[in-house]
C-alpha cells in the first residue's frame, strides 16, 4: 500500500510540475492527490507499520499493537491537526491578498510610478530592482512582480528591453521575499509553523538575499541592453482615486504590523492579519463614495452606481485557485508525513549526503523545477531541528531564491511569463545564469555569516 501511495504522490507532483504542458491547472492534481492519499490511508490503515506524530515530531509508540478503532482515531486526529495548521496559512494569505486588492481598488499602486523620474536604463534597472526587493518583502514576491511589471509596461515600449527588465524583476523580487516572514509563501509557511521567528529570519537571511540581488544587477548593468535612454515620456497618469496613496501606505503598514502583533501576543499570524484587514477595510468603506447595499451584491465594475463595498469587490478578485492549491498540496504532504515516509526519506538523504548545506542547496535548485511550496512542506516533515535552527533559515533562503533559475520555478516567474509572454528558452539562455550566480553568492554569504559571524 505504501508503494501505491508514493506512486500517486509522485504522479501528482509530476502533474503539478508539468502544469503548462498538460494545460491543467495545478490545483486539480493537488486536490485529487490529497483526497486519494487520505482515502487510501483510511482504507489500508491496518496494514501500515508506523504512524508519525507531527506534534511530538516522532513515530507513535505502540502503533503496531493498536486496534482498528484506535488507528482510525489517530488518522482523524492527525487530519484535523494538519487541516488546522493549513488553515492558519490559508487565512493569513486570504487576508493579505484582500488588503492588496483593496489597495488596487483605490489605484494605490499608481503612487509607485511617481517614483520614476529618470529615463536612463541603468538607473531604471537599479530603481526597479530596489523597488522589487523592498516591495516583495512587504506584499510578497508574486504581488510585487505584478505591480512592477504593470508599471514597466507603461514606462518602457521596446519589447526586448522590457523582457530583460522583467527577468531582473523576477530575480530581485524572489530575493526580497526570502528574508521576510511575509515575503514568500514558503517563508510564511516556516514562520507560521514556528520553524523560524521573524527577527531571526531577517538577521540570518537579509544579507544573503541582498547579495543574491546585488550580484546579478551589478553584472546586468554592464550589458548593452541597459545602456542609453528609454523611449517615451514619464508623465504620470491621473490617479483614479484621491485616496490611492493613503490606502497604499495604510495597506503596507497594516501588513507590516502583523509580525509585531505575533511577537507581542504570541498568537498565530492569521489573527493579526484579520485585525489588519478589519482596519484597512474600515478606511476603505469610509473612503468609498458608494453606499453599501446588501441587495446590490452582483456583478459589474466598481464604478457602477449602487455597487457593493470595496471589501466585497476585493474579496471577489482574490486568487482562490492558489488557496485551493495550497490546501491540496499541504494536506497531501501531510499524508506522506503521517505515514513516516518523509521521516524515513530524511534519514536516507542524510546518510547519502552527510552535508546538510549541499542537501539544502539541492532543494534550492530543485525549487526551480518543482514547485517550492510542496518542497518546503516536505522539508518541514523531514527535519526535526528546533525553531530558528540555521537549517530552517537556509531552507527559507534556498527555496525562496532558487526558483529564479527557471521562469516556471517561482510564482513571480510564472506571472511575469504570462504578463510579458516570456519564452522559456529565452529566459534559460539570458537570465537563468544570472539567477544561478546570485543564488550561489547568497548561499556563500549565508554560510560565512552562520559559521564565522553569528555562530562563530
Amino acid at each position: 500500500m505504501e508503494t501505491i501511495i508514493i506512486i500517486i504522490f509522485l504522479a501528482g507532483y509530476l502533474a503539478i510540475t508539468l502544469e503548462h504542458n498538460l494545460k491543467i491547472d495545478k490545483l486539480i492534481p493537488a486536490l485529487a492527490m490529497m483526497a486519494i492519499l487520505w482515502a487510501l490511508i483510511a482504507l489500508g490503515i491496518d496494514s501500515f507499520p508506523n504512524w508519525f506524530d507531527s506534534v511530538k515530531q516522532g513515530l507513535v509508540d505502540g502503533f503496531g499493537t493498536m486496534d482498528h478503532e484506535g488507528r482510525m482515531h489517530l488518522v482523524e486526529e492527525s487530519l484535523l491537526h494538519h487541516l488546522g495548521k493549513t488553515a492558519e496559512i490559508l487565512f493569513f494569505l486570504l487576508g493579505a491578498m484582500t488588503i492588496v486588492e483593496i489597495i488596487d481598488y483605490f489605484d494605490g499602486f499608481a503612487t509607485i510610478k511617481g517614483f520614476i523620474k529618470t529615463r536612463e536604463k541603468g538607473k531604471l534597472l537599479w530603481l526597479f530592482s530596489i523597488l522589487a526587493f523592498i516591495l516583495s518583502a512587504i506584499i510578497d514576491n508574486l504581488t510585487a512582480t505584478i505591480v512592477l511589471i504593470t508599471i514597466l509596461q507603461k514606462v518602457i515600449k521596446d519589447r526586448e528591453t522590457k523582457l530583460w527588465f522583467a527577468g531582473m524583476i523576477v530575480i530581485t523580487a524572489n530575493a526580497g521575499g526570502a528574508w521576510s516572514p511575509i515575503g514568500d509563501v514558503t517563508t510564511t509557511m516556516l514562520w507560521i509553523a514556528n520553524k523560524v521567528s521573524a527577527f531571526q529570519l531577517v538577521i540570518h537571511v537579509l544579507l544573503p538575499s541582498v547579495a543574491c540581488m546585488l550580484v546579478p544587477v551589478l553584472i546586468a548593468g554592464r550589458f548593452k541592453v541597459f545602456k542609453g535612454l528609454i523611449d517615451g515620456d514619464l508623465d504620470g497618469e491621473v490617479p483614479k482615486s484621491k485616496y490611492g496613496s493613503t490606502m497604499l501606505y495604510l495597506g503596507l503598514g497594516a501588513i507590516l504590523f502583523v509580525p509585531f502583533f505575533k511577537t507581542v501576543t504570541h498568537l498565530p499570524p492569521y489573527v493579526g492579519m484579520m485585525l489588519s484587514l478589519a482596519v484597512v477595510a474600515t478606511f476603505a468603506e469610509i473612503y468609498s463614495n458608494k453606499k453599501f447595499s446588501i441587495s446590490s451584491v452582483d456583478d459589474g465594475g466598481h464604478d457602477a452606481g449602487g455597487h457593493h463595498s470595496p471589501v466585497h469587490h476585493s474579496l471577489s478578485k482574490i486568487e482562490l485557485p492558489s488557496i485551493l492549491f495550497f490546501l491540496g498540496i499541504l494536506l497531501a504532504v501531510a499524508a506522506m508525513e503521517s505515514l513516516g515516509i518523509l521521516f524515513n526519506a530524511a534519514g536516507a538523504l542524510n546518510e547519502a549526503i552527510p552535508n546538510t548545506d549541499i542537501v539544502v542547496m539541492l532543494f534550492g535548485v530543485g525549487s526551480a523545477v518543482i514547485d517550492n511550496v510542496p518542497l518546503v512542506a516536505a522539508s518541514m516533515g523531514m527535519f526535526s531541528e528546533p525553531m530558528d535552527s540555521p537549517l530552517w533559515h537556509f531552507i527559507a533562503y534556498s527555496a525562496g531564491t532558487g526558483g529564479s533559475m527557471l521562469v516556471i520555478g517561482s510564482a513571480a516567474g510564472v506571472v511575469a511569463m504570462g504578463m510579458e509572454k516570456i519564452d522559456f528558452f529565452w529566459y534559460l539562455k539570458k537570465i537563468a545564469w544570472l539567477a544561478l550566480v546570485g543564488f550561489v553568492c547568497g548561499a556563500v554569504v549565508f554560510i560565512v555569516l552562520r559559521d564565522y559571524v553569528i555562530h562563530g
